[in-house]
């Protein structure tokens, strides 16, 4: 399946970044630069799938203020279909995260109100389930409410679900839908939540409870540090590489869950789907934006960078 049709269930809305140019100091005034751009954990992963060769539409909500002509816009310039609701008196999401001078994140605030309200009722409209029945592939995020990710998974039936767990916080939804996934892409903190451990927990540990819990296939990431991926009765284990430069991390859990998703979706074993998605998962941080381009040679590059999996037992 060269260019697969993926539908994108949740987050798109604006993401504002502050980037402290001084040390973090609790409490104090800290000297920084602030930008905005249009962001969400679901719609980051489908515009990196788009650039990666797939087919994509999205199905967000959003307010009918100016940062929702924004979100439109982003979507348009980016050859996705949309499919979104506009609610003409509410206001659009958004999320805001302060960065330290390295690029990591202090502290975030997320301004979610809409999704909490709105997307239940989206998911029960002919528009959702005629939207699933087009696609190849459906990719959410958390983002949604726990009554959403439900209906969702029931549309979807047999078509290949993946999901991207977004926070501790909201990892937590997943839970009923766990078994229904094709895939779950998730960092340390929300794993441990999920498996019913602690996130520094040995990742054999973290693979036992996720498996428990019902979920037969995941990617587990650490920053900088090893990232796992499961199926069946064993794990792989793979250590990215270090970037060139570390512009922001903000979006490379996203940019590893919409390129690994494409090469799934293109028959790749898990082991490979992980190294394209540890790919663009660097470009992204080596990126001032949070969707890095993922030209072919660009990635091509990067992809010669990363090792292969080791598998473990």
């Amino acid at each position: 399946m060269n260019s697969p049709r993926i539908l994108a269930v949740g987050g798109a809305h604006v993401d504002r970044r502050g980037r402290m140019t001084a040390p973090f100091v609790p409490g104090a005034s800290v000297p920084g630069a602030m930008s905005e751009d249009v962001g969400g954990g679901v719609f980051n992963a489908l515009r990196c799938a788009v650039r990666r060769g797939a087919v994509g539409s999205l199905m967000s909500v959003r307010g009918g203020d100016a940062a929702g002509e924004a979100v439109a816009a982003a979507i348009s310039a980016n050859g996705i279909t949309d499919l979104s609701a506009v609610f003409l008196d509410r206001a659009t999401p958004s999320y805001t995260a302060l960065l330290d001078s390295e690029g990591d994140v202090v502290a975030a605030l997320a301004d979610m109100g809409l999704y909490e309200l709105a997307f239940a009722k989206q998911m029960r409209r002919a528009k959702a389930r005629e939207a699933v029945s087009e696609a190849d592939a459906v990719l959410c995020d958390a983002n949604l409410p726990e009554t959403a990710l439900v209906r969702l998974a029931e549309i979807v039936g047999t078509i290949p679900l993946f999901a991207i767990a977004i926070s501790p916080a909201k990892a937590v939804r997943l839970r009923p839908i766990l078994g229904k996934l094709s895939c779950l892409f998730m960092n340390r903190r929300e794993a441990a939540v999920l498996a019913g451990s602690s996130a520094d927990a040995p990742a054999e540990q973290l693979v036992q409870g996720l498996r428990a819990a019902g979920l037969r296939r995941g990617v587990i990431t650490a920053g900088g540090s090893a990232a796992f991926a499961f199926e069946g009765v064993g794990f792989t284990v793979l250590r990215p590489p270090v970037p060139r430069r570390v512009a922001d991390v903000t979006g490379a859990g996203d940019a590893l869950a919409g390129a690994a998703t494409v090469a799934l979706m293109r028959g790749l074993p898990l082991e490979s789907a992980l190294r394209e998605g540890i790919a663009a998962a660097v470009l992204a941080i080596e990126s001032a934006s949070a969707v890095p381009e993922l030209d072919p040679k660009a990635f091509a590059e990067m992809l010669a960078l990363v090792p292969q999996a080791r598998e473990m037992a």
